[in-house]
């Protein structure tokens, strides 16, 4: 196996990590959606911890991305 191949195989094993934050990303607004229509009162306070929530899940994609580039171009 040529170092290319191996490169293409660590990048592709290092965006993996991808399916679990889409997961992530699903579970999070789905039960910020039900928690919203159980209590609209709180609705405010959900969307704020809902949004933190979108942010550091999705910065575990970013991670993941920048490992995959990082394995590919150097």
């Amino acid at each position: 196996m040529d170092a290319q191949a191996a490169k293409f195989i660590g990048a592709g094993l290092a965006v993996i990590a991808l399916f679990g934050v889409g997961i992530g990303l699903g579970n999070i607004f789905s039960t910020l959606i039900a928690s919203i229509a159980r209590n609209p009162a709180v609705e405010s306070n959900l969307r704020s911890v809902g949004i933190l929530g979108f942010a550091l899940t999705e910065a575990v994609a970013l991670f993941a991305l920048l490992i995959a580039f990082l394995i590919l171009f150097s």
